[in-house]
């Protein structure tokens, strides 16, 4: 008896997911259409300079951010510049040839450095050697949070102490108590796979959370958290309880639906999130979620759990409208309601 509904449950799904998936599929963005880490408007001109070897755009780019403190754009087209630098790197050595102590440049390097230090066997050691240039970009912009952010990245690879993680964490939320990449940074920190626990992790996160002001990024912290969680292998530490989690998710949740559908901004917090959803079989939410997300691809998170980010978020997308469409009994509509 078991036996026999147990397979007519899985009939029962197969017909819903026949019935309901296509036309599921049809209202997201189509495969070939998907981008990944897509710039925006002010950033991609500076990448199409970069590439014929011209750093005058990016240099433009950043200055604006620099006086008008505008912060998360700087971090976010430093850590894109200095990925580009990455593979190609002329034009960036020739900024700084021509102008060896501008503040963006210095920073731009620093980020560089820092990503190739990361990724050497000798790891700490690298990273102790490039104090002097992080100290150098920092000094160089005053005002500017994102060298302490890159500060903040160094620490956790050198092994630093919770003495020197929170004196660099004063000199970051100095400048801007609200800055997201600080918090990420922090929050990588204090993650048990690091220097801390989940819970300490969780908490950090949720309090800073509930401090952050209205659509900031920073309202994502939670459920950055839950991914690290989610990510670790279960042992004796791996205690938050599902309700959190959960609770991370409804939060970022609502954080996402104050931005228009296939915005630029929100890209990676959304493409977190709904890899959190997937994780938590959370289908129908996941499925609204890859609709907001619409064209824009990040590499993280899916670069944490795929060889190809892109083929990851893809393979994810297709199992949520999967999932979602067994879910969805045979003669309902299969639109954003059922």
């Amino acid at each position: 008896m078991f036996r026999t509904m147990s397979l007519l449950r899985a009939l029962i799904g197969t017909s819903r997911m026949v019935r309901h998936a296509p036309r599921l599929a049809a209202a997201l963005t189509p495969d070939d259409d998907v981008l990944l880490d897509a710039p925006d408007g002010r950033l991609a001109p500076a990448l199409v300079a970069a590439a014929l070897d011209d750093p005058e755009p990016a240099a433009k780019l950043l200055a604006t951010t620099r006086d008008a403190a505008e912060w998360e754009e700087r971090d976010r087209y430093v850590t894109r510049l200095s990925a580009f630098a990455y593979r190609r790197d002329g034009w960036l050595e020739h900024w700084l040839s021509a102008a060896p102590h501008d503040p963006d440049a210095l920073l731009v390097t620093a980020q560089l450095a820092v990503r190739r230090a990361w990724e050497s066997p000798a790891r700490a050691e690298r990273l102790r050697e490039l104090g002097p240039l992080i100290e150098a970009a920092a000094e160089a912009a005053p005002r500017d949070p994102v060298p302490w952010r890159l500060a903040l990245d160094h620490a956790r690879g050198t092994h630093a102490g919770h003495t020197v993680f929170e004196a660099l964490w004063e000199q970051a939320v100095r400048r801007a108590p609200h800055h997201y990449g600080s918090h990420v940074a922090a929050l990588k920190y204090l993650s048990a796979q690091w220097y801390g626990s989940h819970r300490e992790c969780f908490d950090f996160a949720e309090q800073a959370a509930e401090d952050a002001l209205p659509g900031s990024l920073a309202q994502a912290l939670p459920v950055r958290a839950a991914f690290a969680q989610l990510l670790a292998a279960p042992g004796r530490e791996h205690g938050v309880r599902a309700g959190r989690i959960d609770a991370a998710a409804d939060r970022a949740l609502a954080l996402s639906a104050e931005y228009p559908a296939g915005a630029l901004w929100p890209a990676e917090v959304r493409n977190l999130l709904v890899r959190v959803l997937v994780e938590r079989g959370r289908w129908h939410d996941a499925l609204a979620e890859f609709g907001r997300i619409g064209p824009q691809a990040s590499t993280f998170p899916w670069t944490l759990v795929a060889e190809d980010p892109l083929h990851g978020f893809l393979e994810a997308r297709a199992r949520t409208v999967r999932e979602a469409a067994r879910r969805i009994p045979l003669g309902a509509a299969a639109g954003p309601a059922a």
